[in-house]
């Protein structure tokens, strides 16, 4: 009992040796490296909150802002950190060597997150479309109501919301029609009509319209030349929000005006003959 009670004394004995030789030769290195981590964190907070508020003065995006403050933060950090590690004669290259190989294999196994990333810096960055812009991309369409770093946030005419990815809407065809959107529509009129005095009528009766926006101008005109019509194109801008309903509005006002100028509005028709043997 008592020889394994020395041997437990003799270890903490060893012990406390060791500890109080690596504070009596690095005490003033431990007290240094915490100094210059406290002033390393201390100015990256203050360098970080500065670009912020630079970007901010400059009417930069927020998003963009902070994302920036953030990297700046980060790397001013890093920098003390290696200052520190210099205090205890710790080489950082193999450290650094160590972090490319992590990031090289982050990044392949992050691919698709990172480049929604990075699609989405660039869209804060060069703005293609804002916040209530109306966009068209891949066969969707919407209305922007969030852009974030990963994804855009968009809202359909039937209140559905669709997320898409940010780096489907880098380097694909996007049409931005922004706070508008456009309705193309044909009608029919029997061959003989007045085509101008319907024309002039229609756009008259679409400009009363308080849905259709004045710019760009509505435009009627003749399109084709059907088999059995004539056919006059209309193309008219509406706000995106209510498409539909301000759609199906300008219709019934154009089918009430060709019924009160007596307009005749052909319909294919077949003729049956039989024939007697």
């Amino acid at each position: 009992m008592e020889e394994a009670l020395d041997v437990d004394i003799e270890m903490l004995e060893n012990i406390y040796g060791m500890v109080a030789e690596f504070l009596v030769r690095y005490s003033f290195q431990v007290l240094g490296a915490i100094i210059i981590l406290i002033i390393g964190w201390l100015v990256a907070r203050w360098f970080s909150a500065f670009v912020v508020r630079f970007c901010d003065s400059k009417n930069v995006d927020v998003t963009l802002a902070k994302f920036i403050g953030s990297i700046i933060y980060l790397l001013v950090l890093a920098c003390f950190v290696i200052i520190a590690l210099g205090k205890f004669g710790i080489s950082v290259a193999p450290f650094v060597a160590a972090l490319g190989a992590l990031t090289l294999g982050a990044g392949l196994a992050l691919q698709g997150p990172v480049s929604n990333y990075g699609a989405g810096f660039i869209i804060i960055l060069t703005r293609p479309f804002v916040v209530g812009n109306t966009i068209s991309v891949s066969g969707i369409s919407g209305v922007v109501e969030e852009v974030r770093l990963g994804m855009t946030l968009m809202r359909t005419e039937d209140d559905e919301v669709i997320v898409v990815p940010n780096r489907h809407l880098i380097g694909e065809v996007l049409y931005n029609s922004f706070e508008s959107k456009i309705i193309e529509d044909t009608v029919g009129i029997a061959y003989g009509s007045d085509t101008d005095a319907i024309i002039q009528a229609l756009q008259e009766g679409l400009a009363a319209l308080d849905c259709i926006a004045e710019s760009p101008e509505l435009q009627v005109g003749i399109d084709n030349f059907g088999d059995s019509s004539i056919n006059i194109g209309v193309r008219y801008w509406v706000p995106s929000k209510g498409y539909f309903s301000h759609k199906y509005r300008a219709n019934a006002m154009i089918y009430k005006l060709l019924q009160d100028m007596s307009v005749s509005i052909p319909f294919p028709q077949r003729e049956v003959r039989i024939l007697e043997q």
